[in-house]
């Protein structure tokens, strides 16, 4: 590390410990509020900075970057997903960009399954229904739902999670069908008794539950669209952990509506916290605050592969998390 520590500025709070580690590491600046910096003072931010560790509320533009005079040289980002950072434009601009890739993995594919069980199981009706003191005793025909051994389950998006997701699964008895972009080989679908289907259509009215694990780029901006939704059957589920672009919300709100499809479960929304107040009221609508990684110990891994990343670069190595516009 050289003698002078490299100028860090961290829009949010991260867990304790990675603070303090971040104090005894660099010449660092804390956001002690935890508030969403604007856009301005996320650019002055990066005008005063030689590193900035933003996270996916922090949205950084080439425009930004202009704006910024050129002293950051990495952005060292909070989370593994970078479509909130123009990182194409960065490299441009001889800012590098990093990640914190692999430690959300089990979380993440917990909640998943989480989410599918709290679906189709009816869980957080069955809890609002006790909170208000209303239970007179079990019932027969009370808050059936529906069982998910001998249901498939299609993943959207057969990466890390995805994979994770397909273990947990087979594991309660599921099916698993998967769509990517570039099928798996044959081993590893041997592994995770994993159906490929070339067709995102047809594998959509096979399934019982759709998970969304996939990235948000262009060719997956509303993948899961009306017309998609009315291929699928009106028994499914969709649960969406990734992120809420790749699911047009309105047509989704009014298919759950409708009864087109059975239930939602989503921890991501399209539009950041602004979600569409229709979906908020459904019952059959299971959503959650952006709680996929939120786990102690994933945080605070994501944490230690910023602090690395940054060491790594202030000793002038090349970070061992950099994204590079070619993996996007």
């Amino acid at each position: 590390m050289p003698d002078k520590r490299p100028k860090v500025i961290v829009t949010r709070r991260l867990p304790e410990v990675v603070e303090t580690r971040m104090r005894e590491l660099f010449d660092v600046r804390l956001n002690e509020t935890d508030e969403i910096l604007s856009r301005e003072a996320l650019i002055e931010a990066m005008r005063d900075a030689d590193v900035i560790v933003p996270c996916v509320t922090d949205r950084i533009d080439a425009q930004m970057l202009d704006a910024a005079g050129g002293r950051v040289k990495l952005i060292a980002n909070y989370g593994a997903g970078v479509d909130h950072i123009d990182v194409v434009g960065a490299h441009a601009r001889g800012v590098l960009v990093s990640n914190t890739p692999g430690v959300m993995t089990e979380d993440t594919a917990d909640m998943a399954l989480g989410l599918i069980l709290a679906v189709t199981r009816r869980m957080p009706e069955g809890a609002k229904f006790m909170q208000s003191e209303d239970w007179r005793g079990w019932a027969p025909t009370a808050f059936m739902g529906q069982r998910i051994g001998g249901k498939s389950l299609g993943i959207l998006g057969m990466g890390r999670i995805g994979r994770a997701l397909a273990r947990r699964a087979t594991a309660f008895g599921m099916s698993v069908h998967y769509h990517n972009r570039t099928r798996l080989h044959p081993t590893i679908e041997a592994d995770y008794k994993a159906q490929w289907w070339d067709s995102l259509d047809q594998m959509l009215a096979r399934v019982d539950v759709l998970s969304i694990n996939c990235p948000h780029t262009p060719a997956t901006f509303h993948l899961i669209n009306e017309r998609r939704l009315k291929l699928m059957k009106p028994s499914a589920v969709i649960v969406n952990t990734s992120r809420g672009e790749v699911i047009d919300e309105n047509a989704l709100t009014r298919a759950l509506r409708r009864g087109e499809i059975a239930g939602a479960g989503l921890d991501v929304f399209e539009h950041g916290h602004k979600v569409n107040p229709r979906l908020r009221a459904l019952p059959n609508a299971v959503l959650l605050p952006h709680m996929g990684s939120a786990t102690v110990e994933g945080r605070v891994e994501m944490g230690e592969k910023v602090l690395l990343n940054i060491y790594t670069f202030a000793d002038g190595h090349r970070p061992p998390d950099m994204v590079v516009p070619d993996m996007i």
